[in-house]
């Protein structure tokens, strides 16, 4: 098959599109050839020698990639869920090698959902990683309820534009922050409120929110605190802004503090394609690029100004 191979780490440069063994499907897991990719921030940051690139690097080769949507080839050892010719999505082996850049991918069969009928493939690639974050902290560890106070910053990006929608969809009055010129976009995801953070400081305008999802942590961390009311929940996202906002939260007595990162997980992948399948979560793919473009599509991420995901096709 081919894949594209990470030689090194560092620059867009780094990469190459090679022709390496096809991947075997173990006990329960399932062979997909892929059809789309989503590619995400993490990506970029393994690719740079962080993230995840400490786990990556005993991998030989080395094959960058979490989020795929794909058909189903051949089924592994014990698998019955899933067999030859179904679609299916989500995000693999993560926070391990997960190789989705390439055209052939083993993946756990546990880790994935039946795709739904009603969105192509590169919708369903960059559906996975950036909902399940947000799944995973609004309703997995905020436990977030009807007619609760969420305030999401990022609203118009990978991750906060999913946060939005599902805090929508479960009933909370959704707060936002984002950009002037990403206002109405967020208020279409289902926004109550989109708060300016160019021109406005939300911990003025919001005193008393019962959840706040920090995307971007550092001083917006330590100014969410302000936002939140006592006993409220604050999750973090960004882990290279963990020990700047661990510090702020003991200091403040924050009880309901969590700092989290996704898992792979298909009961959660599950809930999303129910979601996605009745239309009460969409998809927004701000650009698509071929395969051989992978490269692009890093810096598409990496400089330019992204609503929604990036997707790869196939």
């Amino acid at each position: 098959m081919k894949a594209m191979v990470l030689k090194w780490f560092g620059e867009n440069g780094s990469f190459a599109a090679e022709p390496v063994p096809d991947p075997q499907p173990g006990p329960g897991e399932v062979l997909v050839r892929i059809r789309g990719i989503g590619i995400d921030r993490i990506d970029l940051k393994t690719r740079e020698g962080g993230g995840l690139a400490q786990i990556v690097a005993h991998e030989n080769p080395m094959i960058l990639g979490w989020d795929l949507a794909g058909v189903v080839v051949k089924a592994g050892e014990g698998v019955t869920e899933f067999g030859a010719g179904d679609e299916v999505f989500g995000t693999v082996n993560f926070p391990g090698p997960g190789s989705t850049y390439a055209e052939l991918a083993a993946a756990p069969a546990d880790q994935l959902a039946r795709k739904p009928a009603n969105i192509p493939f590169a919708e369903a690639a960059a559906a996975t990683q950036s909902p399940l974050t947000a799944w995973q902290a609004l309703v997995d560890t905020g436990r977030i309820a009807r007619g609760q106070k969420v305030l999401i910053h990022g609203g118009a990006g990978g991750v906060g534009n999913y946060a939005v929608q599902i805090a929508h969809h479960l009933g909370c009055h959704v707060i936002a922050t984002a950009s002037g010129e990403d206002a109405d976009f967020v208020r279409g995801l289902g926004a109550d409120e989109v708060i300016d953070y160019k021109t406005q400081r939300f911990e003025e305008l919001v005193r008393d929110a019962d959840f706040i999802l920090d995307t971007v942590g550092g001083e917006n961390f330590v100014r969410s605190l302000k936002a939140l009311r006592q006993g409220g929940v604050i999750v973090l996202l960004p882990t290279d802004k963990k020990g700047e906002a661990d510090r702020a939260a003991a200091e403040n007595h924050v009880e309901h503090y969590f700092h989290i990162a996704m898992h792979s997980s298909g009961e959660d992948m599950r809930r999303i394609a129910q979601m996605l399948a009745d239309g009460s979560l969409r998809v927004h793919v701000d650009r698509t690029f071929p395969f051989e473009e992978i490269p692009r599509a890093h810096e598409w991420l990496q400089n330019g100004k992204v609503r929604g995901k990036v997707a790869i096709v196939l």
